[in-house]
């Protein structure tokens, strides 16, 4: 397997700098260093201490990732927005698992795209899940189709500079109707709920209301770090619990499990070199949700 770019600079660099500055994660790099892949510079092997000038081109090679022995292959459906060399955007439905756990080893996202890899032939048999989300939130999740993608992004993923969003159905009116949530979360021995506690992890969530009545609001919200939970317990520290939210103490007249929606992914590919984003409305079940709380999304 091979990816290939091209130098746009104006002074020679190091190899490792430029993909550096690409957002290759170091581990990747050591990897190919030390044997586990080839540099090429305009299709001459190189070494790792040489300097690209500009308008040549790099390339590097890994050989294909083998599949994951213990991650069960599904061939259930993927609803795939987007596909390319590096990445699939999957629209996840409500009630699919991201990751295989403790009692559930098959059906999830990762056991579907492995699947899906499989399936059209394609050279790598590992997936990457770049971002998750919880089993019951619906939504935008990017895969990465082998471990130079995955690497290529984890700056994005560490530096929390990648854009989510959301939309979440909760009780009562919020206000005011645009703030920033900044309330460190951590967890509790033993227990699955997360709480704000000056000894969690620093957390910021930004929202703004949609729509709302004396009951329900609709809020669209962006993630600026990624803590397990965030959403629903910053929510929850307002006074505004997700619907149906049971683990946060949402109201469950209307649903019996968070109403969350991952309606939005931006993200820098850096492979093209061009800013990517994603939408994705909510489910049928949602938008009738919503009706019946008298709320509407334009």
């Amino acid at each position: 397997m091979e990816n290939t770019w091209q130098y746009q600079g104006q002074e020679p660099l190091k190899i490792k700098r430029f993909f550096s500055q690409l957002g290759m994660g170091h581990r990747l790099f050591n990897d190919i260093k030390n044997g586990d892949g080839q540099l090429l510079v305009d299709h001459r092997v190189v070494r790792p201490t040489t300097k690209i000038l500009p308008h040549q081109t790099l390339t590097i090679t890994v050989q294909p990732e083998l599949a994951d022995e213990s991650v069960e292959i599904s061939h259930e459906p993927l609803t795939v927005v987007y596909e390319d060399d590096n990445w699939l955007v999957i629209n996840k439905p409500s009630g699919v698992a991201s990751i295989p756990g403790p009692h559930e080893s098959n059906g999830t996202v990762l056991n579907r795209a492995k699947g899906y890899l499989i399936d059209h032939h394609d050279e790598n048999h590992r997936p990457h899940l770049i971002t998750r989300l919880d089993k019951y939130t619906s939504g935008l999740l990017l895969v990465a189709k082998h471990r130079v993608a995955s690497s290529m992004i984890s700056q994005q993923v560490e530096q929390h500079t990648m854009d989510k969003r959301y939309l979440a159905l909760v009780s009562g009116q919020v206000e005011p109707a645009h703030g920033m949530i900044d309330q460190p979360i951590q967890r509790v021995a033993g227990q699955a709920a997360r709480i704000i506690g000056q000894n969690g992890q620093s957390a910021k969530t930004e929202y703004w209301v949609v729509e709302s009545n004396a009951d329900y609001s609709l809020v669209k919200l962006r993630l600026h770090s990624g803590r397990t939970h965030q959403i629903r317990v910053h929510m929850q520290s307002l006074g505004h619990p997700l619907v149906g939210d049971h683990l946060y103490g949402g109201p469950l007249e209307l649903a019996d499990h968070q109403v969350l929606h991952a309606s939005e992914l931006s993200f820098f590919d850096p492979f093209t070199q061009q800013q990517f984003h994603f939408t994705a409305p909510l489910t049928a079940t949602e938008q009738q949700l919503l009706e019946r709380v008298g709320l509407t999304i334009k």
